[in-house]
């Protein structure tokens, strides 16, 4: 383009220069010819030659004549063109701007994309973000776990028709204090999703029930996985749930119905794992293994938190449908045997009022906490499960164990501290957490101790007082 221009320039120059000299000759010779006088004979002179020159005289007039006139064609066509040549420079450069600022915009178009977040790929989890969660009121109406106990069974019966022996209350409660697993067992229709359900409702935040299904492998089969075709985390409600607990300070209840329809220990494995770390902040389930800069800020690292302010409650149905559970997730839960419907009972006008009650987890755990400081287990009943010890080994090959032990003084505090009796605690975890070991045993063996076991239960607490362990060493003889 500049070499083009460049051209143009010198012929323009060595148009004007021609024009120049061709005009100033002529010009120039005119002068002299007036100035000297020969003028007129120069004129008269050339109008004879053409009269007489014929062809000649033509083609010299063409030449005079012709030339002057060409130049100033070629001079006028020339600022035309230049014009043109002008505004067609003009075009070009604005289409080489136009160009380079296309260039310009697509190339930050494409730095953009590259440097841009990518669509939020947890949807609900975001909007949590979006949303504080809910929280229990300061104020709780609950002073003590006996008044929880009775406050929860009144519950039950007035708003939802659910009525439960106190024993099975006390036997619920203490089960939470003791671990964030239980089972609740038995035959069908004694209330054992109802009563996790109930209390969820008592407490102001619904219970979340989560049906088991029987393909159930794996971690990601509870909290959802990342769709690689839709660029989503597919979350679940459990996801959802366990998110929200981390921000709030009520105290969640995760059913999760017919826990033994799948092998629990396959796709509850990790859970199991993590809540025998004593530090809750440590207690942390890989959601997804990287990190995205617009995920939810409640996940660390692509973990989320296990909420200490959560419990997991199993229902179990053992029928040929459903898988035999492994000592391993028996031992870290406490056991709830439902297998008796509670006859109704009488309410007064006041406790037909009775409403949910606000109890933050922190209020629960503190109850909790100062009950298991202070008691402790008589030296009459510590010797009485010593003999127990010992004469389990001697006979069965089967013993408490540190886990066990410590499980028993926990438990038998907060039943006490919901106005049980200590024997009456020690007869039920004795039955859930010791005696349950006979039934991996030899049956035939089992039978021939049976009566021998009981009679030095008799012996050693008084007949008939640690019945509900009798009547399971009987049916397992039975059964076995």
């Amino acid at each position: 383009m500049e070499r083009t221009r460049k051209r143009h320039d010198k012929l323009w120059i060595f148009l004007i220069a021609l024009l120049i000299v061709v005009g100033g000759t002529l010009i120039g010779g005119l002068i002299y010819l007036r100035v000297t006088g020969l003028g007129d004979a120069f004129f008269a002179g050339i109008a004879e030659f053409f009269a007489a020159g014929g062809v000649y005289s033509i083609l010299l007039l063409i030449w005079v004549l012709l030339i002057p006139v060409l130049l100033i064609i070629l001079f006028v066509i020339g600022l035309r063109r230049r014009k043109k040549l002008r505004e067609m420079r003009f075009v070009w450069q604005d289409a080489l701007r136009q160009a380079a600022e296309r260039i310009e915009r697509e190339r930050a178009e494409r730095e953009a994309k590259k440097n841009a977040l990518p669509p939020p790929r947890f949807g609900m989890l975001a909007e949590l973000d979006r949303r504080s969660a809910p929280r229990a009121a300061a104020e709780n109406s609950v002073r003590s776990l006996q008044s929880l106990c009775e406050k929860f069974r009144i519950f039950a019966a007035a708003r939802l028709g659910l009525y439960y022996d106190i024993s099975v209350i006390r036997e619920f409660i203490a089960g939470l204090a003791v671990s964030h697993i239980l089972i609740l067992q038995g035959i069908s229709g004694t209330g054992k999703t109802s009563l996790a359900y109930a209390f969820g409702e008592f407490l102001g935040n619904p219970s979340v029930i989560i049906p088991v299904q029987p393909m159930w492998k794996e971690r990601t089969d509870l909290l959802g996985y990342y769709n690689e075709f839709t660029k989503k985390f597919n979350e679940t409600m459990l996801l959802d749930k366990m998110y929200e607990a981390n921000e709030s300070n009520q105290i969640y209840i995760t059913v999760l119905d017919e826990l033994n329809i799948a092998r629990v220990e396959y796709y509850f494995a990790e859970f199991l794992s993590l809540l025998e770390i004593p530090d809750p902040e440590s207690r942390y389930l890989e959601v997804v293994p990287d990190v995205w800069q617009n995920d939810p800020k409640g996940l660390k690292d692509g973990r989320i938190k296990l909420p200490e302010n959560m419990w997991f409650i199993g229902t179990v149905n053992n029928d040929d449908s459903t898988f035999a559970i492994s000592d391993k997730v028996y031992d870290r839960a406490m056991v709830l045997e439902l297998n008796n419907k509670a006859e109704r009972f009488e309410l007064s006008g006041e406790e037909r009022l009775q409403g949910s009650v606000s109890f933050p987890a922190e209020e629960f755990f503190a109850l909790v906490g100062s009950e298991q400081a202070w008691f402790e287990l008589t030296g009459r009943n510590e010797r009485r499960l010593k003999m127990l010890d010992e004469y389990l080994i001697d006979t069965f090959q089967i013993t408490f164990g540190n886990r066990i032990m410590k499980q028993i003084r926990n438990y038998v505090s907060v039943y006490v501290a919901c106005g049980g009796e200590e024997l009456d605690a020690l007869d039920d975890i004795l039955c859930k957490k010791v005696l349950r070991k006979l039934v991996a045993l030899n049956a035939a063996y089992v039978r021939s101790e049976a009566e021998g076991l009981c009679a030095f239960l008799d012996e050693l607490f008084g007949e008939g007082r640690l019945a509900e362990c009798e009547e399971y060493i009987r049916r397992i003889a039975r059964n076995g």
